[in-house]
């Protein structure tokens, strides 16, 4: 047990734990239900519920979301259109974003998934100076995609 000051009291029964708790106005908490004797503590119940919120808080705002952006094209889309998407693709990598390249097919293009792979293929190698294929380029019913992640950071000029 450890005590309203924070000193080590030892193990007592459950019985004498109450009567310090009481003694001074405060509440009896189980910290640690799994050691071996459990480990209780006399200290605010509001304020150690309080505490504990605002440091899972604080740890949430502590993490970085990465966010996924995705590009789409056909196995019709021209150079140029590609073009313009992988410069988007570009940009969002350099901002640390994931980017997802998917490739819809329609109607009778799906017989011809090696377009697509191509296609895929160029976009990866176009990239390959700041990303890194996180997912190679495989079909999923009629689209075929691919997942990039910011990987190396582009050389300095």
């Amino acid at each position: 047990m450890i005590g309203p000051n924070s000193e080590n009291i030892g193990v007592v029964s459950i019985e004498e734990a109450l009567r310090i708790a009481r003694e001074a106005e405060l509440d009896l908490v189980e910290v640690a239900p799994t050691a071996d004797p459990p480990v209780c503590r006399v200290m605010d119940f509001g304020k150690f519920i309080y505490e504990r919120a605002k440091k899972e808080r604080e740890a949430r705002k502590a993490q970085t979301k990465i966010e996924i952006k995705e590009i789409r094209l056909r196995p019709k889309t021209n150079e140029h259109h590609r073009y313009l998407k992988v410069r988007d693709a570009r940009r969002w990598l350099e901002a640390g974003m994931k980017v997802k390249v998917r490739v819809r097919f329609r109607g009778r293009e799906i017989t011809y998934p090696e377009i697509a792979l191509e296609d895929l293929k160029q976009v990866a190698e176009e990239l390959s100076d700041l990303a890194v294929v996180e997912q190679s380029p495989m079909l999923e019913g009629r689209t075929m995609l691919m997942v990039l992640a910011p990987g190396k950071q582009p050389k300095k000029k």
